[in-house]
């Protein structure tokens, strides 16, 4: 299989260093907004593509690292000191000799490819003359694109060393993003010398159309005639479209060509011309829920190729397997994974229902919490015993089920998440709160918090027991067999969100809540 082993960029827009390692297969991008998710795709997609005309439209201004540029024009602004920017695609062996070399940032001899962006050393002359400006005026315009090999032979986008496509949903209307879509799927479906041939034959059909049925009406103008377009904005390659049953893909709604446009590009063709490397930005927007899963299940049967996923749906993460998980905090200089995450885990959240294992994968302090009525008032009770607030801490509070519990704390001792976990006894402390916690009580970054006391054997007899006037005050009145306390059980979240309302700033949390409360600020 053909793939992209690793990436290391340079001064590319939010990374002025980073480096990240991709497997065969799967490979899902998370990170929150600013990550670097979609600079990261579209590294690699322009060093694929080899295409200086893609590079210089986006323009170097808007592909450098700004802080780099700062820093630069607020030193020395020497010529030997001008940043580059650098995107390395290491490969898989490709059996290319003209791909193999150690012309990169490594020195390591292997496959790969290499886009730089760099001053122009016949520009030195005008490139000295602008950093002597006493402006903060960076010379951009003396720039050029370069595409090399590892061995350092110049490469463009005639040389399809990688079958590629790049899907972004946020472009799904954008008529240059289906056109270059349609070019690509095209260009993998068909072999060189047949897509030469089909050019010469739609070329030849258009002269037939100027001499057989404009002939005519040329014939009764004196000094101007019709035609039609030809020339690389006029050929085959342009005009063709996708059509499925019978009508045109752009004429779909957005939500079905995302859907078709991922779903051709991740099918099976001729080995010889199928795509090597899909890159799909964001998958789930525009897709209902029932789409989305049909979606993913094709993705996840798609195994001879690499596809790199950009995603914030924890449902595309979770399914698809965690283990394949890059994770992007926009700090860090290379992403976390969770390669290491035991098999059972990632098979219990391929199958478990929708979670928020995305808000915690990302979190850097999570207090997780097993019913509705604790994640309900959590908010009120940090706020009264901590003084501060769950955004400002950055804490993040997840309601997961019970047996869920060590699932989430597998995540956490790979990431090295603070965590908490805030349950009920359920009558047997010992058995339920303390011996299948074992494996994590060695690590410093992971605590159970649960009342000893096993009469206090879930939260709402906890809390009851702690705000008894209040809680008399709210139900009492209205209770005709229930207890209030009985009450509180049966109708956990309904209870929750009344004490809310009428008597949040009186309430106090149990004595075990404020003690994880003050561990998780720590």
């Amino acid at each position: 299989m053909k793939l992209i082993t690793k990436v290391v960029l340079k001064n590319f827009k939010k990374f002025a260093a980073y480096e990240v390692d991709f497997v065969e297969g799967l490979n899902i991008l998370v990170g929150d907004n600013e990550a670097g998710k979609s600079s990261l795709l579209l590294a690699i997609e322009l060093a694929l593509s080899g295409s200086r005309s893609k590079v210089e439209s986006i323009g170097f201004q808007a592909l450098f690292n700004n802080a780099v540029i700062d820093a630069f024009l607020k030193g020395e602004k020497k010529l030997d000191k001008l940043p580059i920017l650098v995107v390395e695609l290491y490969l898989s062996e490709q059996g290319k000799p003209q791909l193999n070399g150690n012309a990169n940032s490594k020195g390591m001899t292997c496959d790969g490819l290499r886009m730089t962006c760099e001053p122009m050393d016949e520009h030195s002359r005008h490139i000295a003359e602008v950093l002597a400006d006493p402006d903060l005026n960076f010379p951009f315009e003396y720039y050029a694109v370069k595409f090399v090999t590892f061995s350092r032979e110049a490469y463009s986008g005639y040389d399809k060393f990688l079958r590629h496509v790049a899907i972004d949903s946020a472009q799904i209307g954008n008529e240059y993003a289906s056109r270059a879509y349609t070019k690509s799927i095209y260009d993998a479906q068909s072999a060189p010398a047949e897509r030469s041939m089909r050019e010469n034959q739609y070329r030849k059909h258009k002269s037939l159309f100027v001499d057989e049925s404009l002939a005519d009406l040329n014939k009764t103008l004196e000094d101007y005639q019709f035609d039609v377009r030809t020339g690389a904005k006029s050929n085959l390659e342009s005009d063709l479209i996708i059509k499925e049953g019978g009508i045109p893909l752009d004429s779909r709604g957005r939500g079905r060509q995302c859907f078709v446009k991922t779903e051709f590009a991740l099918r099976g063709a001729k080995v010889e011309r199928a795509l090597d490397i899909v890159l799909l930005e964001e998958p789930e927007n525009h897709l209902s829920h029932s789409s989305m899963r049909k979606l993913i299940a094709r993705m996840a049967e798609s195994k001879d190729r690499q596809v790199i996923i950009a995603t914030h749906s924890s449902l595309v993460a979770a399914r698809l397997d965690l283990r394949k998980a890059i994770l992007m905090d926009g700090v860090s200089t290379k992403p976390a994974t969770l390669a290491d995450l035991p098999e059972t885990t990632a098979a219990f959240f391929m199958k478990a229902p929708d979670n928020n294992i995305l808000e915690f994968a990302l979190s850097e302090r999570t207090l997780l919490v097993e019913g509705d009525a604790e994640f309900i008032l959590l908010e009120a009770l940090y706020g009264k015993h901590s003084g501060s607030s769950l955004a400002k801490d950055r804490v993040h509070v997840i309601s997961v089920g019970g047996t869920s519990f060590k699932r989430y704390l597998d995540l956490a001792k790979s990431l090295k998440i603070r965590t908490a976990v805030v349950r009920d006894n359920d009558r047997r402390y010992e058995a339920n709160c303390v011996a299948p916690y074992e494996n994590y009580a060695g690590l410093g970054h992971v605590a159970v918090f649960a009342d000893k006391d096993e009469t206090r054997w879930t939260f709402e007899v906890c809390f009851y027991q702690d705000n008894r006037v209040v809680c008399d005050e709210i139900f009492a009145a209205k209770r005709k067999k229930l207890t209030v306390e009985d009450y509180m059980i049966e109708n956990k979240a309904e209870a929750a969100l009344a004490l809310l309302e009428k008597k949040g700033e009186a309430v106090v949390a149990p004595a075990y809540l404020q003690e994880a409360i003050a561990w998780i600020r720590k």
